[in-house]
């Protein structure tokens, strides 16, 4: 019997690609903030998980034991979007430093919670496959 990884992972290696896609976006505004014009953008992570979960139950299905496995995960990148300001800007930037911070941070907390939580299924993994 062979181990599928993606029904045994589930939906957080997507979680993991859109957390890490926004932290880049979220650092990229950071790295904006003086320049003039600049709109921050942003991922709505709760539609993109909605996304992923749509493209992981509608996976192709196989109809013979010898057929081979498609990946489960066929998750295309999540939309980007502009981020609405809380207050306008003489250059036409719409970073908000604070914010971007704020959000930065709260992503890299959830990314690392969702390592922590795949870590702990690989080793529980790891144990079924010894045996231990």
């Amino acid at each position: 019997m062979s181990i599928n990884f993606d029904s045994a992972l589930g939906i957080h290696a997507d979680a993991l690609r859109v957390k890490s896609q926004r932290a880049e976006l979220l650092a990229s505004n950071l790295a904006n903030t003086d320049t003039p014009n600049y709109k921050a953008r942003d991922i709505d992570f709760q539609s993109a998980m909605k996304m992923a979960t749509r493209s992981q139950s509608s996976g192709m299905q196989t109809s013979h034991a010898n057929h081979i496995q498609s990946s489960g995960s066929q998750f295309s990148s999540p939309a980007v979007q502009f981020r609405t300001t809380m207050q306008d800007s003489l250059d036409g930037n719409t970073v908000d430093e604070q914010i971007e911070q704020a959000q930065f941070m709260q992503n890299s907390v959830q990314y690392q919670a969702s390592l922590n939580f795949l870590g702990g299924k690989f080793k529980g993994l790891l144990t079924a496959i010894k045996g231990e």
